[in-house]
């Protein structure tokens, strides 16, 4: 793990108290994307993390897209997006998964993924591992190996690493808070 770039981002990541709601601490990646070496040095940590490993990466909507795309550049295999329900044209596949409060669905465009591939999920942030549990079910029904999940930070505290366990994928968190 190249500690400089750990310590480069600690500096950079802003965190942001009570927000969205009291008792958060908002992890600001934003500033992230003022410095062009930084960027591209997490696009390589990532990316060197899968390379040769997977044959497309899916990420998962909004933030998964700002790395997910460049990380599928870096690797030279397609980039598959993953959205909220209602936002991509038909054919797609829906997935359900609950929330504290309520449920949420995603979806995926069917015939994008080729069963049998290997894939990279990724996010900007591993919490409780909900929607990228249900974004690896997405994968699974499409007949996809969800090989790898890669995330630029994880909650330790939150635990989401269990509820993606069952995939026997590696997971790489960039950073842990």
């Amino acid at each position: 793990m190249n500690q400089q770039l750990i310590q480069d981002l600690q500096n950079t990541i802003q965190n942001i108290p009570d927000f969205p709601k009291p008792g958060i601490e908002f992890k600001d990646i934003t500033p992230i994307f003022l410095n062009p070496k930084l960027y591209e040095e997490v696009i390589t940590d990532l990316a060197k993390f899968s390379r040769g490993k997977v044959d497309a990466v899916c990420g998962i909507e909004s933030r998964g897209y700002l790395f997910g795309i460049a990380i599928a550049v870096a690797l030279d295999v397609p980039f598959i997006l993953i959205r909220k329900k209602g936002k991509l044209p038909p054919p797609f596949v829906g997935q359900k998964y609950d929330l504290e409060y309520g449920s949420e669905e995603i979806e995926m465009r069917t015939g994008q993924l080729k069963p049998g591939q290997r894939i990279l999920i990724h996010d900007d942030l591993l919490a409780t591992g909900g929607t990228t549990e249900a974004a690896a079910l997405l994968v699974q029904k499409q007949g996809g190996i969800v090989s790898q999940f890669s995330f630029l930070i994880g909650l330790k505290d939150l635990e989401g690493e269990k509820r993606l366990e069952k995939f026997n994928a590696e997971i790489h968190q960039l950073l842990m808070y």
